[in-house]
């Protein structure tokens, strides 16, 4: 199920909709029209469970071919938003966790040569997230080095507290895709959340693709294209930790709740790896597509003097 928190012209806030066949379904009214109390917002739709979205499935079967008016709005008619907007806790990001990205970073940003033997982690705060279409802002007086990062994320489901990789995808609602945006002249003394949290740094969307329509998280092909000619390219079979591992590892120390995100790290190709370096100015439009989930639009804009 491909589920998308969207805005038409009558809706002052953003509602949750299903996505099918080049329509967005509401799915509280759809559930008022099956009799049916089904939540109107992406993290109560989390929150329910496998159930809640049992019920949309059999609304939606029900309700085949036989809609009442307005409950299905074309694609094209509505603004997309981030599918959480306002996610609860800050987005765990995963630093060097692809091999050849591990090997360009040591080249042009310093870190180790060495493959990491645990996952990297970082965050991102909620106030860091946009939606496709919304601006990446450059500000630069800030920086001078904006550089982008696509990456699959995956939302949890489940309350995860210490527990097993064996156990890890049960605790998987979904998967998504993220640009890690980065200012890599804004890290300092090795802290990187003001380098990759400000404000914009984190375009996620366009919708969210529950874990059952995803056959093989781990075979998914990922792309960037900056202005239309494509910087990055790989698949997440090369993850040097797995989505299991990555669960199990966070949910250690810190317990992962419904609706937390988690950016699984990006491949080589970012901009700080490329001879020259590139980075993205104002006026640069970046796309990030996983397949199967979908493209990040984002222009990039200039703020401040």
């Amino acid at each position: 199920m491909k589920l998308v928190t969207y805005r038409d012209g009558v809706a002052a806030e953003g509602r949750l909709g299903v996505v099918q066949d080049g329509l967005v379904i509401d799915v509280e009214y759809l559930g008022e029209a099956v009799g049916a109390a089904l939540p109107a917002d992406m993290l109560t739709l989390i929150d329910l469970g496998p159930d809640a979205l049992a019920a949309i499935s059999r609304a939606l079967t029900e309700t085949q071919g036989a809609r009442p008016a307005g409950i299905a709005v074309p694609e094209e008619n509505v603004r997309l938003l981030a599918p959480i907007p306002r996610p609860r806790k800050n987005i765990f990001g995963i630093g060097l966790n692809y091999v050849e990205h591990v090997a360009e970073s040591a080249k042009s940003l310093d870190t180790s040569t060495d493959l990491p033997k645990e996952p990297v982690v970082f965050s991102k705060p909620p106030t860091s997230v946009i939606a496709t279409g919304e601006p990446i802002q450059h500000n630069a007086s800030m920086t001078q080095m904006l550089d982008w990062e696509v990456e699959l994320a995956v939302i949890i489901g489940k309350r995860a507290t210490r527990i097993s990789k064996d156990d890890a995808m049960s605790h998987v609602f979904g998967y998504s895709v993220i640009n890690d945006v980065s200012a890599r002249d804004n890290r300092r003394a090795g802290q990187w959340i003001f380098s990759k949290g400000q404000d914009s740094f984190c375009p996620f969307g366009p919708a969210i693709v529950t874990a059952d329509d995803i056959a093989d998280p781990h075979d998914l092909t990922l792309w960037l294209k900056k202005n239309g000619e494509e910087k990055q390219r790989s698949n997440t079979k090369h993850l040097l930790f797995d989505i299991p591992t990555l669960i199990a590892d966070i949910s250690s120390g810190i317990t992962l709740e419904p609706g937390d995100i988690i950016a699984t790290g990006t491949p080589a190709g970012v901009g700080a790896g490329r001879d020259p370096q590139e980075w993205m100015w104002p006026g640069d439009v970046i796309e990030c597509g996983v397949d199967g989930i979908g493209v990040l639009r984002n222009p990039v804009v200039k703020i401040g003097d």
